[in-house]
């Protein structure tokens, strides 16, 4: 797909948002079962169904996915998608390329040995690595633009308000 074709499939939906701005408000949505063995939560991706479990370093087998894990996977998703999506609208051409997402926990916290231990990551990293011919000026304004609209990326660094809720069945 070239910036001019991933134009003329956008300019409908965007004409479309401006007109409705209602259009464009949509809830995702994900459900996850605990009625398995185990400590593990089975979550239905829309396209398989993932079981996620405890991390090793917390007693955990290693076999079931990690959620820290998965939500790293999910940024460098998101920003890897966002990134070819801005290269191609700005014209950057790509030759290949790797998103690289890390985070840092400590255990401590989340295991409860230490009440004063953060629990959840601490700091997150993300790295781009991309082959191209492009100057670095138009490199600086992918990886900006890239920033500005990863949903992902944008959600976790503005923390947005969660509310929590429990119901009996």
């Amino acid at each position: 797909m070239d910036a001019t074709e991933l134009r003329a499939l956008q300019a409908p939906i965007k004409e479309r948002y401006k007109a409705d701005p209602a259009t464009a408000v949509i809830t995702l949505k994900a459900k996850g079962s605990i009625e398995s063995e185990g400590i593990a939560c089975k979550v239905e991706t829309g396209r398989a169904l993932a079981v996620a479990g405890l991390h090793p370093a917390t007693g955990g087998s290693g076999l079931e996915l990690c959620s820290g894990d998965m939500l790293l996977e999910a940024l460098v998703a998101c920003a890897g998608v966002t990134l070819k999506s801005v290269a191609t609208a700005i014209e950057v051409p790509l030759k290949s390329g790797n998103v690289f997402a890390e985070g840092d926990l400590d255990f401590r916290g989340t295991l409860g040995v230490d009440k004063e231990a953060p629990v959840g990551f601490a700091e997150i990293r993300l790295r781009f690595e991309v082959d191209t011919d492009a100057p670095q000026d138009k490199l600086d304004l992918l990886l900006k633009l890239t920033e500005r609209y990863c949903v992902v990326y944008q959600t976790i660094r503005h923390g947005p308000q969660v509310a929590v809720s429990m119901k009996r069945i």
